[in-house]
């Protein structure tokens, strides 16, 4: 996305909206000032003023969700990088063969790791819980971490690490306060949050202990759009 023109330079999920101009097209269509940001910054800046950002600086926000995405509030203001990405924490690479921090850890990849299960564990209580469900496998793995399941403290702790090691990328470059983890997958709670938190300090290095905190996001599903209507604030005082 290049927010300050409005165009979209890739959609990695929908095809036909590479570099559509959707802000001409809304301003076109409303006939009213128009900001055009992607959901994960939208939403890290109203986690950042209004959620469990707030009183922190800098601010970092991830997204679990069917992809992993990322947003940086400093100053109560979006960090914007070079045209055209910025915060892009989803695909920071885990190693040099190409593996995503996505691909290990979005919700989809979750849902994978569960399916597998019924070949490999097939009497887990995780593969119970499933029963014949094809898809949004990871809703199950609150209910089994609670019950003490091994396959489920196994997925818990590898998604986590791998989480906590694409975020502490984040930490060496960006020294952020707080990390807030938001998206579906997250409402796994405090499991993974105490998981992802404890993993981070063992891959930043010592001079940063203790490191930013690891919190839940506080706004759920209203996080975009509020972030969202504080862009709209900004638009219409310089309107």
């Amino acid at each position: 996305m290049d927010w300050k023109t409005g165009q979209i330079c890739r959609s990695h999920q929908i095809e036909g909206w590479a570099d559509f101009r959707l802000g001409d097209w809304l301003q076109t269509l409303s006939r009213l000032p128009v900001r055009v940001d992607n959901d994960a910054n939208s939403g890290t800046l109203g986690e950042a003023l209004h959620g469990a950002g707030v009183g922190f600086n800098p601010v970092f926000y991830i997204t679990l969700g069917s992809g992993v995405g990322g947003g940086l509030v400093v100053n109560g203001q979006i960090y914007h990088g070079a045209k055209p990405g910025e915060a892009e924490i989803g695909h920071v690479r885990l190693d040099r063969s190409g593996t995503i921090v996505e691909s290990r850890c979005s919700g989809w990849a979750v849902d994978a790791k569960i399916r597998r299960l019924k070949t490999t564990e097939p009497d887990s209580l995780l593969v119970k819980l499933i029963g014949d469900s094809t898809g949004g496998e990871a809703r199950f793995l609150a209910l089994a971490l609670e019950k003490d399941d091994t396959e489920a403290k196994r997925i818990l702790n590898e998604t986590a690490e791998d989480l906590a090691f694409g975020l502490s990328h984040v930490v060496h470059l960006f020294h952020p306060e707080v990390i807030l983890l938001g998206g579906g997958l997250s409402l796994i709670g405090e499991s993974l949050r105490a998981a992802v938190e404890e993993a981070l300090r063992g891959f930043t290095m010592a001079a940063f202990a203790p490191g930013p905190q690891v919190r839940p996001a506080g706004l759920g599903e209203d996080a975009v759009p509020v972030g969202a209507l504080e862009l709209a604030r900004a638009v219409a005082a310089t309107a």
